[in-house]
């Protein structure tokens, strides 16, 4: 059964990463999209997305709080630079510093709401 509660906690955030990889790795991700919304705006949404995910999974590991908080931020900014330097690769696109920072920020603000949302008290 703990393999079950692992694997329903990781896969989101690993499948979730894969995707940020596989549009990545493409010249022209999404043209449709990213000619009409502000990349940074979009760095944003996607890195909270992340964000969301690995505290949820640090969260369901029943970590300390401000733990979950921590490693999930350093997390997502660890991805966010490598995602930057994987796209170094890629025709078309070359590493930005801001949109790393901004990854680093959608990923780290998603972690302090979610924090503020497990802390809120329940009602019934």
């Amino acid at each position: 059964m703990k393999t079950v509660r692992r694997v329903s906690l990781w896969l989101p955030p690993l499948i979730y990463a894969g995707a940020i990889f596989y549009l990545s790795s493409q010249s022209e991700p999404l043209p449709e999209l990213t000619s009409h919304v502000w990349d940074k705006a979009l760095h944003a949404i996607e890195y909270s997305g992340l964000g969301i995910l690995i505290f949820r999974a640090l969260f369901g590991e029943r970590l300390p709080l401000p733990v979950v908080i921590g490693l999930t931020a350093a997390i997502v900014s660890v991805y966010g630079a490598s995602d930057e330097w994987h796209q170094s690769f890629v025709p078309m696109r070359s590493p930005d510093i801001l949109d790393w920072m901004v990854d680093t920020l959608g990923g780290s603000a998603a972690a302090v709401v979610c924090a503020l949302l497990a802390l809120r008290p329940r009602t019934r």
